[in-house]
């Protein structure tokens, strides 16, 4: 473990992780110049937004742990990345703050691991500082995850009832909702939408509206990836005939197809929505539409998210499961399952089909 016995000046820090594409040298030809402008723009291309940072984030919150344990995080050390998820599972790892939870470790594990990939210094995630204190971590403090609640098709229904139909913001949010549901869409892939082809630089997809639905074509880690929204049994919980309604009273030709409304509610803005308005607006319908209402209202406030339409789809949609899980983008059927909330789990029953 290196220890410098000196407090690391912030500056000699990095805010956010640099870019792994070689520095041109000073007299590198034009042409060159632009391939590795171009290299940089793929590696930027290589990971969303929200995940860089992320990665930004995690690896500032460690630079801050090392300078008050007097510690340099540079190079890579395992058994300072190891000192380092022990206090953040302890909760020593900030003042005032509660332990981590195992996913946040996780998710800061990775986030060291990359960015010192960046840097040229890849790290052992095996080396046994680190993989011995996580699978103790995991061991101690790994609870069951917590699923949010899935919105069924009439609660849905229920939900569209209380946005107004004769609002710039109810037309928008309408469609917002059946798309979701519809398409099974993550909330950042749903705000991430453009109405066309490559028309923005942060666009994460784009739509093609056909006679039979609508076409999403979605770009992700693996690449790209087709999206089939059917048209719905009535127009009024049909999906397309939401979006080419608020397309045609938001008045837009081109760019991200969900925007932010403003001035009173009677004009539409150029910028996207961010994808924590996906979150807000199912919590908000949910407790409206009086969705769960067994349940206290800061219960139900928190079992409801983007993720509900997600959830939604899978444990609603009566077809062949493989069905399901090409149309949320999963590689194995049991991960489509961890998705079906009302999953008959006993429909085959083993114990009497072995004759007890």
């Amino acid at each position: 473990m290196k220890n410098s016995g000196e407090i690391v000046l912030e500056t000699e820090l990095p805010k956010a992780p640099p870019s792994p594409a070689p520095q041109p040298a000073s007299g590198l030809p034009g042409h060159l110049q632009d391939l590795s402008d171009r290299a940089r723009g793929y590696v930027e291309a290589a990971s969303s937004a929200n995940t860089r940072r992320a990665y930004a984030s995690d690896w500032k919150h460690f630079s801050a742990w090392c300078r008050r344990s007097n510690l340099t995080p540079l190079p890579a050390d395992p058994q300072i990345v190891g000192l380092y998820i022990t206090a953040c599972a302890s909760g020593t790892a900030e003042r005032g703050m509660k332990a981590n939870s195992v996913s946040t470790i996780e998710r800061r594990l990775s986030a060291l691991t990359w960015n010192y990939t960046q840097r040229g210094m890849p790290i052992d995630r095996k080396d046994r500082h680190i993989a011995t204190v996580l699978a103790g971590i995991r061991n101690t403090h790994a609870t069951p995850p917590r699923q949010k609640e899935a919105v069924l098709p009439e609660q849905l229904i229920a939900m569209l009832e209380t946005l107004d139909r004769g609002s710039l913001r109810g037309l928008r949010d309408r469609a917002m909702l059946l798309i979701g549901f519809a398409g099974g869409l993550r909330r950042s892939e749903i705000v991430g939408l453009d109405l066309g082809r490559d028309q923005t630089e942060d666009g994460r997809g784009w739509l093609e509206i056909l006679d039979k639905g609508l076409l999403v074509t979605l770009r992700g880690k693996t690449g790209r990836r087709e999206v089939e929204i059917g048209r719905g049994s009535s127009d009024a919980t049909c999906p397309v005939v939401a979006v080419e309604t608020w397309i045609r009273f938001a008045r837009f030709a081109k760019g991200p197809l969900f925007r932010r409304v403003t001035g009173e509610g009677k004009d539409v803005g150029p910028d996207r929505l961010n994808d924590r308005e996906v979150a807000r607006l199912v919590k908000k319908t949910a407790l409206a539409a009086g969705v769960r209402g067994d349940l206290s209202e800061a219960e139900r406030a928190e079992k409801f998210s983007g993720h509900s339409l997600r959830a939604g789809l899978a444990s609603s949609a009566e077809v062949d499961e493989r069905y399901v899980q090409k149309q949320l983008g999963h590689a194995s059927a049991e991960m489509t399952r961890k998705y079906q909330r009302r999953r008959d789990r006993f429909r085959v029953n083993l114990t009497k089909a072995s004759g007890l």
